[in-house]
């Protein structure tokens, strides 16, 4: 059911949505996420953002997200696409579309696959700021949003 696509290029989320709901008429609701490269982080100016992953290994773990969410709501499809490389601020990072005959499934889900996505996707990230590179480390606040999936 899902799809999952990892890339350098860019994405056209319009075109991704379009592509998922062009003429079904059995879904109720498509929920989309698009994380894009912000210009600050810590209080740092970031001139750009660098994401390795490990390939293979990166789609796997991404398909494993999906069909959990899948596996806690009726769920009729799940797209996520991520780019790897170097990015600009502004730039798009990631779209997570959920289709579900009901909203309330779709927005869920969504913001499931977007808190593990962010703890168990073995992506890393390096940051270029005026006071050199650095690799940004986990947060404890995206492992908390993680966490409260575990006590529903």
């Amino acid at each position: 059911m899902a799809r999952i696509t990892v890339q350098e290029q860019d994405f056209d989320p319009g075109a991704e949505l379009a592509a998922l709901t062009d003429g079904r008429r059995d879904i109720g609701a498509a929920v989309s996420f698009v994380g894009l490269v912000r210009d600050i982080h810590g209080g740092d100016q970031v001139s750009a953002l660098t994401l390795d992953h490990y390939p293979g290994m990166t789609e796997r773990e991404l398909e494993k997200i999906a069909d959990e969410a899948a596996g806690r709501w009726p769920l009729d499809d799940v797209r996520i696409v991520h780019r790897v490389g170097r990015m600009l601020p502004g730039e798009k990072i990631v779209l997570v579309i959920t289709l579900s005959a009901h909203r309330r499934a779709a927005f869920e889900a969504c913001d499931f696959i977007m808190d593990f996505l962010k703890t168990r996707a073995p992506f890393w990230k390096r940051e270029e700021t005026p006071k050199g590179d650095h690799w940004v480390t986990a947060k404890a606040s995206d492992d908390a949003d993680a966490d409260r999936w575990n006590q529903s």
